[in-house]
């Protein structure tokens, strides 16, 4: 046993060594591309540094390679905050968006000189990479861009991630970034060989198909096996360290990039620094050119003010760095052969027409029918049943008909025309003067029903959980509901016989069932007690979402009281009448953030007498109809005034901080108007801001809302 010491002395030399070469070989191989030893002689490396582990488990490190599979599945992703927002790129659609861009940095870098940074963007999905002392601890997603979800164990697996950061490359001493933390943000993304080896797998095991690179990509990192997202082949481009000249000391994103390459991290090989806006210019241009010769799918090119000085000057907008920006390439246009226009009917009555054409594949996707958005656009573009057409996806997401091939056009085709009466039912369709929707007029459509009922059920409306899609169908099916009171009116043993339209391997149908039912008759007793605000919105009204539905709710405070306002007698403007008069008289369009239209639509709903009889079958059943009025109880110091808020806060929610303005008497409004009284600006303020300076309203920072909040004080308008 005296031996056993050195023994494990030597054996933990032996594993450094080992972790050191083999991390050397996956650089060359997954990053440089250039390969020294042959497959075998690599296993070997790792099957020894895995022996020498398997006998001495103390040894093993969590950067040693062979930690890259092997964990645990996760029962679930934890949530990680970002220490600096992961913001979006705003986009230049083409080259005149692009000049309009460089134009606006020259505004403020002046006679100085400017170089750009411009990179492929790469088309997968945001990754952040944190290391401390130069290992390895934490990968997270982008998230919303303030929090993300941890994958770290997944991250491991992707084998041009190194565990451990390269030491400086004159070996005297270690790079800055492995000692203390430091943070880089890059792409992981599916190579369209692997891409096509997965699909290609998947169909010969009849399993779905993925339908582009990029969303292969972004589930292969949130998989609850990493063994899984290490059978995928993913690869990473990194782009950026995270507060580069504090971790790093450089000056500029080029110098951040060639320290990323120097660590081991895969760095895009096409990165160029760019001298002028005609070299931007002839970049971007040459980049459309390589985009289908490349390994991996890209959808533009990322320019970045190089000097992080000149990044500083030109900040942040609310959303998106004022020094950066995606030049989005032109759409990716196919042709294929216009088979029909199919007309569907939405949960407001909507006719909208639908273009169904043979099958294309687009910018890394199938498609197989797009919307022609209304009867003025059929018109304009002439698309005929027959032609053929050209698609395309506007920004590479949307499929959109561009219009028919000249001199293609099948002898015969007719223009299509809107029927004029509603697929669904049959009934009489209109279409409102001055509007390009056409609209079927029946409330009892079927189309229109199952929308209802589901918005109605929804998250955002009355939240009566489990009441899917599915469930709904059924119910309408079987003549149980015809309305949204119908669900008021469900009993367990009713909804436990529920027939699925389905059956079991023994032929018997297979029914909702006891359980089920007792959950779903819970969760619609509990939608009775919604606020009024969530009923206004569950109804379905045309042109009233969440927030106009609390505008209104908070304004009446009952559906009485909504459909006495929607009685009132508002003259037609014209005719002696000004547009100002008939708003005045209009109890819910002089309403702040609601308006004519908005008003003109609530009035034509509350209006119908089917209408008003749901609405009285809803309080008959239970359902929340009017707010309970409480008297203030505190002083209402800040009656008559209005807040906006915008831009994030530190000491509160935007919710909390409106809580509590409005418990003092205040109004808190979505809009900034000439009637504002106060914006309250946090952090990334955005247009709300810059339109309170041009309307001079005052703006207050949350220094002064805390004082407002805690005294009861009405503010004080900033001097100057």
């Amino acid at each position: 046993m005296s031996g056993a010491p050195q023994e494990r002395e030597a054996a933990a030399a032996r594993a450094a060594a080992l972790r050191r070469e083999i991390a050397r070989h996956d650089h060359a191989y997954y990053v440089l591309d250039a390969p020294e030893i042959s497959d075998d002689a690599y296993d070997a490396l790792v099957r020894e540094l895995r022996d020498i582990e398997s006998v001495f488990p103390d040894l093993v490190t969590s950067d040693s390679p062979t930690q890259r599979v092997g964990a645990p599945p996760s029962s679930q992703f934890a949530p990680v905050t970002h220490a600096q927002r992961m913001y979006s790129l705003d986009n230049a659609m083409d080259l005149g968006e692009l000049d309009a861009w460089l134009a606006r940095v020259g505004d403020v870098v002046g006679e100085r000189e400017c170089a750009f940074v411009c990179e492929l963007k790469i088309d997968g999905s945001s990754l952040s990479l944190t290391y401390e002392d130069g290992v390895l601890v934490r990968a997270a997603t982008r998230g919303d861009g303030r929090t993300g979800e941890d994958i770290t164990a997944n991250v491991r697996t992707i084998r041009d991630v190194p565990l451990r950061l390269h030491e400086a490359a004159d070996g005297d001493a270690a790079s800055p970034a492995t000692r203390g933390a430091v943070e880089v943000r890059g792409e992981v993304y599916l190579p369209l060989a692997a891409f096509e080896r997965i699909n290609a797998e998947n169909e010969e095991a009849g399993l779905p198909l993925f339908a582009n690179p990029r969303n292969a990509a972004a589930g292969a990192v949130r998989q609850k096996d990493p063994a899984v997202t290490a059978s995928r082949e993913l690869a990473t481009f990194v782009y950026q360290v995270v507060d580069a000249r504090r971790a790093l000391g450089v000056a500029r994103q080029s110098e951040a990039l060639e320290w990323l390459r120097r660590a081991g991290f895969h760095v895009n090989p096409d990165v160029v620094v760019c001298a002028s806006a005609d070299e931007v210019r002839a970049y971007c241009t040459s980049a459309v050119d390589k985009r289908d010769a490349l390994p991996y799918e890209i959808d533009g090119v990322v320019v970045k003010v190089d000097s992080f000085a000149l990044q500083d000057e030109l900040g942040y907008t609310s959303k998106a760095p004022r020094w950066a920006i995606a030049f989005k390439f032109p759409a990716e246009e196919k042709t294929t052969v216009l088979r029909d226009i199919r007309v569907q009917v939405g949960r407001t009555g909507a006719l909208t027409p639908l273009a169904e054409f043979d099958p294309v594949t687009v910018a890394g996707s199938t498609i197989a029918r797009a919307t022609l958005h209304n009867a003025d656009e059929v018109a304009r573009k002439d698309v005929r049943i027959g032609d053929t057409i050209i698609v395309r996806k506007a920004g590479d997401v949307i499929p959109e008909v561009v219009g028919a091939v000249a001199g293609m056009r099948p002898e015969g085709a007719e223009p299509w025309r809107m029927p004029e009466a509603c697929p669904s039912c049959g009934g009489p369709v209109w279409r409102p003067e001055g509007e390009a929707v056409t609209r079927c007029t029946n409330v009892a459509c079927p189309a229109q029903r199952l929308e209802r009922l589901e918005h109605w059920a929804s998250r955002g409306a009355m939240d009566i959980d489990g009441m899917g899609t599915e469930i709904i169908t059924r119910l309408v099916e079987r003549g149980l509901v015809h309305d949204v009171s119908d669900f008021y009116l469900l009993d367990e043993s009713t909804l436990a016989t529920l027939d699925m339209g389905r059956v079991k391997q023994d032929g018997t149908p297979v029914v909702l069932g006891p359980v089920v039912a007792a959950k779903l008759v819970a969760a619609v007793d509990v939608s009775r007690t919604r606020p009024l605000a969530r009923v206004i919105f569950g109804l379905g009204i045309r042109h009233v979402g969440s927030t106009v539905a609390e505008v209104l709710a908070e304004e009446f405070g009952s559906i009485d009281a909504l459909i006495e306002a929607a009685s009132a007698d508002v003259p037609t403007p014209g005719e002696g009448v000004s547009v100002a008069a008939a708003l005045a008289a209009d109890p819910i369009a002089r309403v702040e953030g609601v308006g004519p239209a908005i008003a003109a639509s609530v009035r034509a709903f509350l209006g119908n007498p089917d209408n008003q009889a749901l609405l009285a079958r809803l309080a008959e059943r239970g359902v929340r109809v009017a707010e309970e009025r409480r008297g203030p109880t505190e002083p209402q110091t800040l009656a008559g005034l209005t807040f906006v808020l915008t831009g994030a806060l530190d000491r509160f929610t935007r919710e909390e901080a409106a809580t509590a303005l409005k418990r003092l008497g205040a109004k808190v409004s979505g809009s900034v108007s000439k009637k504002t009284s106060f914006v309250v600006a946090g952090a990334d303020a955005g247009s709300k801001y810059d339109k309170a300076l041009a309307l001079g309203v005052p703006v207050l920072d949350e220094d002064a809302l805390v004082r407002v909040i805690e005294t009861g004080e009405p503010p004080v308008a900033p001097s100057g």
